[in-house]
């Protein structure tokens, strides 16, 4: 039983940083190198991340710079940063591409809320789904005939108490963005 709720505890813990990653990702207003995390390049033939293929700093906080470490990829990586879904139009001089990250009006801060509060609900469901099972998995045990009642229903408690702690530490997670994304 312990085992089923250690590994249910630890699916938790990949859906929190998966949560995370995803939110790192999101533009907040200030310029951030993982922003660019989900854009792939076309290198040699297949598809690599942008981390792969150019070193990217923040010098401002508005500012990023990209340099490829190759200068024949670097309209590819304009095209990349192009499609993707960042919404920044790059600046290249012929050696390094600059991307602006524009001030957030009010307008796409509430959006940009609602994108945070709905991926937080996303997770708080993706750890509710990981309790269901493990709670399943107890039950089947009960089925089996090899534990007490009352081992079955400690567990039980145990897996909710793990629950509610990663759901509250989601919900912390989600207050702390809003108020990132809401500062000005």
């Amino acid at each position: 039983m312990k085992e089923i709720i250690s590994k249910a505890e630890e699916k938790m813990k990949k859906t929190i940083s998966v949560f995370k990653s995803d939110l790192s990702t999101m533009k907040a207003g200030r310029a951030n190198p993982t922003m660019l995390d989900r854009i792939e390049v076309e290198y040699y033939g297949s598809m690599c991340p942008l981390s792969q293929v150019a070193n990217i700093s923040a010098p401002e906080p508005r500012i990023l710079v990209i340099q490829p470490w190759e200068k024949t990829i670097l309209k590819d990586v304009e095209k990349a940063i192009l499609k993707s879904d960042l919404g920044i139009t790059p600046s290249s001089d012929g050696n390094i591409i600059r991307l602006v990250v524009p001030e957030l009006t009010e307008e796409t801060r509430k959006i940009l809320v609602k994108k945070v509060k709905k991926t937080g609900e996303d997770a708080k469901v993706a750890i509710r789904s990981v309790r269901r099972d493990g709670n399943d998995k107890i039950k089947a045990l009960k089925k089996d005939g090899d534990y007490s009642e009352d081992e079955i229903k400690k567990s039980e408690d145990e897996m909710q108490k793990k629950t509610d702690a990663y759901i509250k530490e989601v919900d912390s997670i989600i207050a702390e963005k809003e108020k990132e994304i809401m500062s000005v």
